[in-house]
């Protein structure tokens, strides 16, 4: 790297349901995604965002977002976006939206954050099957008379 540029540092990186934004520039983070309990599998998320918010860097840089499945290989979704950052002391904020996510089975899927190639956060997001409890108990059926 030469003296102009440097790496940025990734403040935070958050799975969420919906990233809005203010008309004073703040952002309203909603629904922020711990794990994802499912009544059934498969199952499809209409839309999962990814905020991340980038810091303490100098130059132009490519960031990388995938969504890896939980055998550690297979890359459901993949986004890239290039931002640039002018003074180490300023900020940027990413944003990057998956529609239509296919979850098959349960198990500890992925998010994992690169820029420029370099892995900067890796982290869990558990899908967990929890089916519905029962609504309708089965009747005993009515007994026979004789």
């Amino acid at each position: 790297m030469d003296a102009t540029r440097i790496l940025p540092d990734l403040q935070c990186s958050l799975l969420c349901e919906e990233v809005r934004q203010e008309a004073n520039g703040n952002f309203f983070i909603i629904g922020v995604v711990n794990l994802l309990r499912v009544p059934q599998l498969p199952i499809v998320a209409g839309r999962l965002c990814v905020f991340n918010r980038w810091t303490a860097g100098i130059g132009r840089f490519n960031e990388t977002i995938r969504l890896m499945a939980p055998d550690q290989m297979t890359v459901l979704r993949k986004a890239e976006m290039k931002f640039e950052l002018n003074d180490a002391a300023m900020h940027t904020t990413n944003v990057m939206f998956f529609g239509n996510v296919e979850f098959k089975a349960a198990g500890t899927y992925f998010i994992e954050v690169m820029v420029d190639d370099v892995m900067k956060l890796r982290y869990p997001i558990p899908v967990v099957h929890v089916p519905p409890p029962n609504q309708n108990p089965q009747q005993t059926p009515p007994e026979k008379k004789d």
